[in-house]
């Protein structure tokens, strides 16, 4: 019997606002709110509500047989929150069925794992909070940014207690192995390895609609056979991909939701398929051996490397500059502050300036909202500009600036006090001036006092 296991990442970064230069210690506030609830409502109404409807009909309709897993990044879960939170309710319903596993993974989508150990731990316990606030599960499957892995990164995963971890099926380091087995981590083999079958996973995402292709129009019924007829031994077929496949990547015209309404039914027939989720399949398999990455990789382009994200000069500066910040951000409490960092860590952003121009060209600027590489460096740029001198104001770290700090705190006092002693002096003096007697009416007689008050002559 062959075991299908269905997994989706869910995701939308916050999109920056144009952030010019003469913006840098004016602005604080970096973001297109307009386009990020624009945009958010459109997925929400195109792919994540339809399709968690679609999902949870299919749950109920097979009694229990068909299961699926979710990553959900925290960096859309906050947006979920602001402009359409009943997409939450829909993946809470989800959830409850017991049918969906949600898996952990970095709360800001970033690339903390090839940067910094301590904020990427810090980002995953974040994150794992957020899916036990919202869904009521502890999860022990991982997922990287990206599908990012390699031994050492896998190795940080399993002493954090993970169970397993998804990553990409890559032909360069499983060579003439199969993506269709567990495996396990080189470093400490307690972790467990799913790889994704990128073939079959992106007939769906990718060419699903490409009438060009050469086995256009993709069935159900077309789909299944494939997997059937896999080699014996392989029992595992990993499928994973974006969920914005459904309805956002490949419109509704395109037949997509009829497409995912027929398989778990044409799958499950015979009794020769059947489903299950990343931590069933941890649980109910036997790895086969261990799988060596000493390059990190991923599940992006044709290279599946890292050079989607740090393939070029800029990106590499972009990059360095925003880890350079990582020391200081651990002794910052600042809650504004954190936030504006976990944001601007979102791999996105590196990702709009990837300047590859052949096999993977159209894919990175179907999803930039700049009209190059270099204007995302800019604006990124100047963005972290303003982060730095806000968390140079927020963190002073040499003795030379706590002096500074100190120094200008105390004038900052007392300006307060000379503020306040002022506003009591006016006080006083509005009081002893309204306390004078006033001059009488026209026509009234005065008594003179025969004697100044308290030694003064008394005023007319």
């Amino acid at each position: 019997m062959k075991t299908v296991c269905l997994y989706f990442q869910v995701h939308q970064p916050l999109r920056l606002k144009r952030y010019r230069f003469f913006n840098i210690g004016q602005d604080h506030y970096y973001y297109d709110d307009f386009s990020n609830e624009t945009i958010l409502q459109k997925v929400a109404g195109k792919c994540y509500l339809p399709t968690n409807k679609l999902l949870l009909d299919l749950i109920k309709e097979f009694n229990g047989k068909f299961k699926l897993a979710f990553s959900i990044s925290g960096v859309v879960l906050d947006q979920f929150e602001v402009y359409a939170p009943e997409v939450i309710e829909s993946f809470q319903e989800l959830a409850d069925t017991g049918n969906v596993e949600f898996l952990a993974e970095t709360n800001a989508h970033s690339l903390a794992s090839l940067a910094n150990k301590e904020e990427f731990l810090n980002q995953i316990q974040l994150h794992d909070a957020k899916i036990q606030k919202y869904f009521n599960q502890k999860p022990t499957v991982f997922r990287n940014t990206e599908l990012i892995y390699s031994d050492e990164i896998g190795a940080t995963i399993a002493d954090l207690g993970y169970h397993a971890m998804l990553t990409e099926g890559a032909k360069h380091v499983l060579g003439w192995k199969s993506p269709n087995y567990l495996y396990t981590n080189a470093i400490n083999p307690k972790l467990k390895l799913l790889l994704k079958n990128f073939k079959l996973s992106d007939d769906i995402a990718f060419r699903f609609s490409n009438q060009g292709w050469n086995e256009w129009p993709l069935t159900a019924e077309k789909f299944t056979n494939w997997i059937k007829e896999l080699p014996a031994g392989e029992e595992i077929v990993n499928l994973f991909m974006d969920y914005e496949t459904f309805g956002e990547h490949q419109w509704e015209e395109t037949g997509i939701f009829d497409f995912l309404k027929a398989l778990p039914g044409v799958m499950l027939e015979k009794g020769e398929i059947n489903f299950q989720t990343p931590s069933e399949i941890v649980k109910n398999f036997q790895p086969v051996s261990a799988i060596h990455v000493p390059n990190p990789i991923s599940w992006a382009d044709e290279e599946r490397d890292l050079t989607a994200w740090l393939g070029n000069p800029i990106q590499d500066e972009a990059f360095e500059k925003l880890y350079s910040l990582a020391d200081k951000f651990k002794l910052c409490n600042a809650e504004q502050l954190q936030k504006d960092w976990q944001y601007l860590q979102s791999s996105d952003h590196l990702y709009y300036m990837c300047t590859k121009l052949f096999s993977d060209g159209d894919v990175h600027s179907y999803f930039t909202p700049y009209e190059s590489p270099y204007d995302a460096f800019i604006n990124y740029m100047n963005v972290l500009s303003d982060l730095t001198l806000r968390l140079s104001a927020a963190m002073p770290q040499t003795g030379h600036e706590k002096e500074i700090s100190l120094m200008n705190e105390k004038l900052d006092e007392q300006k307060q006090l000379i503020e306040k002693y002022k506003k009591q002096i006016s006080m006083l003096k509005q009081g002893r001036r309204t306390s004078v007697r006033k001059k009488p009416p026209t026509g009234t007689k005065q008594k003179v006092a025969k004697k100044p008050v308290s030694g003064k002559k008394s005023s007319k």
